[in-house]
């Protein structure tokens, strides 16, 4: 989607949900096969993981995340990478990923330029949910807008981005990611290598079992 949008004349893009949801996090199905693959595997899956959050944080064209509910582990993280946070009053964001023996390696990387390691921490090690009005004081939503406007205002803000010299947009992007660049590529490569040491662990596998069980997990710590 990402290349058809790129070589189309399309000027600027909104991602949001098809549903009450703007992204519940990974399907439960492929939640419960990573217990199964091998390393190898895992760091395939991982890479391409990588690959898409950093496709859309580095997209040459401005991005909006408009989001209509809740966006909880990857569904946070995508809402992270987009250039634009819209939420409504009740969407709820988390970093969910410790509470079930994973990693937030892919965009844990990008959250620490954006917020600060205190934050980061914060967020990340507690795993704990927050809603829209935290995430706007804590910088990683733009605006707060009520459900029935918020495609209505993501369209408006759409429209003032393009009245821009669309090459300026570009360049203008590619600047500011160029000041991290070499140093996320080495973050990157190593929450990729973490990511997919962590499937390979006993509380991982104790932490998608309970979830998918609906219990309290039972950590061994290693």
């Amino acid at each position: 989607m990402f290349d058809e949008v790129e070589q189309s004349e399309t000027l600027a893009v909104v991602l949001t949900g098809a549903g009450k949801a703007f992204c519940a996090g990974m399907d439960l199905d492929e939640l419960k096969g990573l217990t199964g693959k091998s390393h190898e595997q895992n760091v395939e899956d991982s890479r391409r993981m990588a690959q898409v959050f950093r496709r859309l944080y580095e997209f040459p064209k401005p991005t909006i995340a408009a989001v209509n509910g809740a966006a909880i582990a990857g569904g946070t993280g995508l809402a992270t990478m987009c250039d634009f946070t819209l939420a409504v009053p009740e969407a709820k964001f988390g970093y969910t990923e410790v509470r079930i023996g994973f990693v937030p390696a892919i965009v844990s990387s990008i959250l620490v330029w954006q917020v600060g390691h205190k934050i980061a921490r914060d967020l990340l090690l507690t795993g704990r949910l927050f809603d829209a009005a935290e995430g706007h004081r804590l910088g990683l939503v733009n605006e707060v807008v009520e459900a029935p406007q918020l495609i209505t205002r993501a369209r408006e803000l759409a429209a003032q981005l393009i009245e821009n010299s669309p090459t300026s947009l570009r360049m203008t992007k590619k600047l500011i990611n160029s000041y991290i660049a070499a140093e996320l590529d080495g973050q990157i490569e190593e929450a990729v290598q973490e990511n997919a040491a962590i499937r390979q662990t006993a509380d991982f596998r104790e932490g998608v079992s309970s979830f998918l069980e609906k219990r309290k997990p039972r950590w061994r710590g290693k």
